[in-house]
């Protein structure tokens, strides 16, 4: 069964005082104890003082009666040793050996011819209220403690369930809500990390929202074309020589449906554990190599020179070929895209992966941010050539989940450099 804090915070106050109560009170008891004895002790000294000096002065039966009144007993110790008195009293001198000090219940003060003899006061009526007054004043600090702990137990747990109650209105959906970040520092860190949780879930969600809205207008274009031209079709309106120019188009924005949809698919399946990655030791210089071949047609096309950049030597790393090889693609379409025509890309292979491009390159925050799911698309789409806002994540996510490092950077060719560290092959 959960207890709250402020429960437990009186719990663990009233236990540390409960404990000290009792060590206070035992130490107490037993010093009261201990100075009732020494004082009785004085006091029966001083008397056998007193007895010793009038003994011949004041009458036997009055100084034994004075004594008696007092509760000491008096035993004579005769010329031969004998001794006389009451009986326990008596005993009581033979069990100290007839010596002044304390044996068992009885103290014992011995002269020449007589011995005093008293019960220690050991539960006399001084000693047990001494006692009493000790323990009332330990249970009211006892009552105090728990009424302390509990205050500062509901004191301490406020601003956590303050805490906690702005997580559940997250929880449920509400992101305007902060905790108070005040009180102890611990309790404060808890509000503060929450805080950035809300902040952080708050820019996400945003994000994610801006995200969607690019993938939907994407996703539109195509689907637009399509159904526009499939209505001309279905309705007749493009006949002869004209139906070939049509399926075409129907042909290529269904492909571009097709690649979006699977970028997605393999972005959202990038945090998955069934995410598959056949890993062994890979030559990157076919794969690279293949890859050149089917970008300088493509750069050729639309006018951009494309350079190439091999050793002579193999480069053999601990990788995914397929997944290096759609890294590659995805990162050199970016790269044509952006580029004007009569600029180079370059695609390098060394210690590292290299595309480098001489487009209009990007800012020192924008290469922070350049792996960010639709980060670059929402900043440049109304002044550059702009994709899906998805391949420069799904390349951040191949290379993280392949092992590897990727990052972006200003190009020696004045644009963008984005280079991939792979784990070296044995």
């Amino acid at each position: 069964m959960r207890t709250s804090l402020a429960g437990r915070i009186t719990a663990l106050t009233v236990v540390v005082a409960g404990i000290a109560v009792l060590v206070a009170g035992f130490v107490s008891v037993r010093l009261v104890i201990t100075t009732a004895r020494d004082v009785t002790r004085a006091t029966l000294v001083n008397q056998a003082d007193v007895v010793s000096d009038q003994i011949g002065e004041t009458p036997r039966g009055r100084v034994v009666e004075v004594l008696q009144g007092q509760g000491i007993s008096v035993v004579r110790i005769g010329a031969g040793g004998a001794l006389r008195g009451d009986a326990s009293a008596v005993q009581a001198v033979r069990d100290a050996d007839r010596r002044s000090g304390v044996t068992g219940q009885w103290i014992v003060e011995v002269r020449d011819r007589f011995a005093l003899v008293q019960r220690a006061d050991y539960a006399g009526a001084t000693t047990r209220k001494l006692i009493r007054n000790i323990a009332l004043a330990l249970a009211f600090g006892l009552v105090l403690a728990a009424v302390t702990g509990g205050l500062l137990g509901n004191l301490l747990s406020r601003p956590l369930r303050r805490t906690a109650g702005v997580a559940m209105a997250m929880s449920s959906g509400r992101r305007d809500l902060r905790a108070p970040e005040h009180g102890p520092v611990e309790v404060s860190d808890v509000a503060v990390a929450v805080n950035g949780l809300a902040d952080a879930l708050q820019h996400s969600e945003s994000r994610q929202r801006d995200f969607l809205l690019s993938v939907s207008h994407e996703l539109r274009t195509p689907l637009t074309a399509v159904i526009g031209f499939s209505e001309s079709l279905a309705d007749g309106v493009v006949t002869g020589p004209d139906v070939v120019e049509v399926g075409r188009t129907i042909h290529e924005e269904s492909q571009r449906l097709d690649r979006l949809v699977a970028d997605l698919l393999d972005l959202a399946r990038l945090g998955a554990d069934d995410f598959r990655l056949d890993v062994a030791d890979v030559d990157l210089v076919p794969v690279v190599r293949s890859a050149a071949d089917v970008w300088h047609a493509r750069c050729a096309a639309k006018g951009v020179v494309f350079t190439l950049e091999m050793p002579v030597h193999p480069v053999v790393v601990r990788t995914d070929a397929r997944r290096i090889r759609q890294v590659l693609d995805g990162l050199l379409e970016n790269a044509v895209r952006v580029t004007p025509a009569g600029r180079p890309v370059v695609l390098s292979l060394g210690t590292v992966l290299q595309v480098r491009d001489g487009g209009p390159g990007l800012s020192d925050e924008d290469y922070r941010i350049a792996f960010d799911r639709g980060a670059l698309h929402a900043k440049y789409e109304l002044s550059r050539p702009v994709g899906t806002g998805i391949g420069l994540a799904l390349v951040h996510g191949l290379v993280t989940r392949l092992g590897g490092r990727i990052t972006a950077g200003p190009a020696p060719e004045g644009g963008a450099c984005f280079t991939v560290a792979l784990t070296p092959g044995v």
